[in-house]
């Protein structure tokens, strides 16, 4: 007999949660918009941190990178340390040293303290994402009302990754660049006041002791896994690059290898035993990997195409931001009647359509096509995202929530940064080929061959220019077609995997039975099937 974990059985009427779980949820909600805003709030400022605080482009890449890696590399160990310490302790330890940070960050005034102090701001958002999405878990046990909050947390997360671009273009407008990071003590400082009277704390019962030799080894395979990502996004498959993905790698089946021997490990891998819980995991990757890549070269057309300005930019992807909120806060209300699955196989077939769309778009313009295919694909990914956190939570055991929280918060970082490396390089790929003739830098990359322009005669300079976005517009047409061959893969596997998870909080969402093991043909019941 095989072991698995189980669901956890649905919650009573009587364990519904009150009016102050829900303030609560607002307490959590708020800084989860602002950690996942921290990570694209930079792009827009980065001119003027390099006229400001000068640097290298290696720090500057370093400035915008290196929170987002600190953070994916240190997820799963502040997950499961948040499960023995105290979900709500590590939920304010995590505010206390993201809002110092963010101060040091605003003030920095060089880029070697600013890169430290956006790492950081990485270290307190790692202990403070998984606290936010296990402490709903704790807050919410009705199947229904779990859903709409866990809903809501994930409309957060995509509203700051959309609005962190806006945000910072706004705040450019008014103030100095520092400002878009000043923001998070504020936040943070709201966090620490209202977090001890409205979230209740949690510690798994009979928790083991911490295992350094696995954190260790967790960092030694993530922290090289996700640099060698970003270097292949930055330079390709260069010896960096390939030798930082190896280790990773080694470290990475080193560290699967200690858990399955310990007897309370970092990271349980009988969760990914649990049909619901891999398969989830499998389409979300999918899902970021296809967004990840195209949303950065959608953002740099809107500029370096169209010729927008950071704010017109902002401006911009507003709507579609509003739209993915509005999807994202109904869809836990659609699932309910329909099973998850097809609500995310819908919603990633809508996505596959949008990127269908951006390859037609040209780079004369282009702009109307552009947006209409944003305004599809970006809503169309909302369904993923509210549900695949409600579907990894409710598929581990409440004393493991952290550690699931944290694996979901990973592959979302991972899934991203994939998207960038890989789509990214395609688009790197073929704007190369089409600038063959041209040498140097502008042959390379568009920034360097619209700066070339700017310095030539007017009609070579307009010649070049065109050219050179030209050959970036038929990267994002290649590469959007790809994201579209990916989101159409992630709905066969949504349909194909999960279609065995019955409507979340219906009358066919049965549990399987509170043990916490269950047997290999148990567990591929579908859900829905107990207790008809």
């Amino acid at each position: 007999m095989s072991t698995h974990f189980s669901d956890p059985p649905a919650a009573p009427p009587s364990d519904r949660a009150r009016a102050a779980a829900w303030f609560g949820l607002a307490v959590l909600v708020l800084p989860t918009i602002l950690l996942f805003a921290a990570l694209t709030v930079l792009f827009m400022a980065t001119p003027h941190i390099a006229a400001d605080l000068g640097g290298s482009n290696a720090q500057l890449l370093w400035i915008n990178d290196i929170y987002g890696f600190v953070m994916a590399g240190l997820l799963v160990t502040m997950g499961t340390l948040g499960d023995r310490v105290g979900r709500r302790r590590m939920l304010l330890f995590g505010a206390a040293v993201f809002g110092a940070a963010s101060l040091a960050a605003a003030f920095a005034p060089n880029a070697e303290l600013l890169i430290a102090a956006r790492a950081a701001m990485g270290l307190g958002a790692a202990a403070v994402t998984p606290s936010t999405l296990s402490l709903i878990s704790t807050m919410f046990r009705d199947d229904r009302q779990r859903g709409v909050a866990i809903g809501l947390w994930a409309a957060s997360v995509s509203a700051g990754v959309a609005l962190g671009p806006l945000v910072g273009g706004l705040l450019l407008e008014a103030f100095w660049w520092g400002a878009a990071l000043l923001v998070g003590a504020p936040v943070m400082a709201v966090v620490l006041l209202a977090a001890p009277f409205l979230i209740p704390e949690y510690r798994a019962p009979e928790a083991g002791k911490l295992d350094p030799a696995s954190v260790v080894l967790s960092l030694a395979a993530l922290l090289p896994f996700v640099f060698g990502v970003k270097k292949l996004a930055e330079t390709g498959l260069g010896t960096l690059a390939l030798g930082s993905l190896v280790a990773g790698v080694v470290f990475g089946v080193v560290f699967v290898r200690r858990q399955l021997r310990l007897a309370s490990p970092l990271l349980d891998m009988r969760l990914f035993s649990n049909r619901t819980f891999s398969g989830a995991l499998t389409v979300f990757m999918l899902a970021t990997i296809a967004l990840g890549g195209v949303y950065l070269l959608f953002t740099q057309y809107l500029q370096l195409v169209a010729g927008l300005s950071p704010l017109e930019a902002g401006l911009w992807i507003l709507p579609g931001a509003l739209g993915l909120v509005l999807v994202s806060t109904l869809t836990p209300v659609i699932a309910r009647r329909i099973r998850p699955a097809y609500v995310i196989a819908a919603g990633l077939v809508l996505s596959a359509a949008g990127y269908l769309v951006l390859t037609q778009v040209e780079h004369v313009g282009g702009l109307p096509l552009l947006i209409t295919g944003f305004y599809i694909l970006y809503p169309g990914i909302a369904p993923t995202m509210a549900l695949v956190p409600e579907l990894v939570i409710s598929s581990a055991p409440q004393e493991k929530a952290g550690e699931a929280s944290a694996v979901q918060s990973t592959a979302s970082d991972l899934g991203v940064s994939l998207g960038v490396a890989f789509l990214g390089s395609i688009g790197a790929f073929v704007y190369r080929a089409q600038m063959d003739g041209v040498a140097g830098a502008s042959g390379q990359t568009l920034p360097a061959a619209l700066t070339e322009a700017e310095g030539l005669p007017t009609v070579a300079g307009t010649a070049l220019a065109d050219s050179a976005r030209e050959a970036f517009t038929s990267g994002l047409n290649i590469a959007s077609m790809v994201a579209a061959a990916v989101a159409a893969t992630a709905a066969v596997l949504a349909v194909a995997l999960l279609r065995h998870r019955g409507a979340i909080g219906g009358a066919d969402t049965g549990r399987a039975a509170p043990a916490e093991t269950v047997s290999e043909d148990a567990e591929h019941e579908p859900s829905g099937s107990a207790g008809r």
